[in-house]
């Protein structure tokens, strides 16, 4: 474990992303008691991320973070700076987040947040 400090903010509205972010925190746990990740409800503070011009939409539709210099991180790579704090999933980021993989990863990720965001959005989940 590094002392890199990711701050993923999410939204809670989702279901999906409410239970995977629940998944992945229950994992992380030790990570997250330490202090080197936390998870946050962007329906909580929802210009949190506006100093970067990042709309609420923008955190609806795919994962955003900061790391520890406040740089911002967004979509597929919060997932890849996720698994590679995560005891076991090492291998998804070396896999998934290698310089030959990573332009996939981002257009799959980007595909199906789209898709997710649409279902929300039908479904009324702001």
């Amino acid at each position: 474990m590094t002392g890199h400090r990711l701050v993923v903010w999410y939204n809670t509205r989702c279901p999906v992303c409410n239970a995977g972010i629940d998944w992945q925190r229950n994992k992380l746990l030790a990570a997250v008691r330490a202090g080197h990740i936390s998870f946050k409800d962007i329906n909580e503070q929802p210009d949190a991320l506006a100093s970067y011009g990042v709309s609420l939409d923008d955190i609806r539709r795919r994962l955003h973070a900061t790391d520890e210099s406040g740089g911002l991180i967004v979509g597929a790579d919060v997932a890849v700076a996720m698994w590679r704090l995560t005891p076991g999933q090492g291998w998804l980021a070396a896999l998934f987040g290698n310089r030959l993989m990573l332009p996939v990863t981002r257009f799959a990720y980007d595909r199906f947040a789209d898709a997710l965001f649409a279902w929300n959005k039908r479904k009324g989940r702001w």
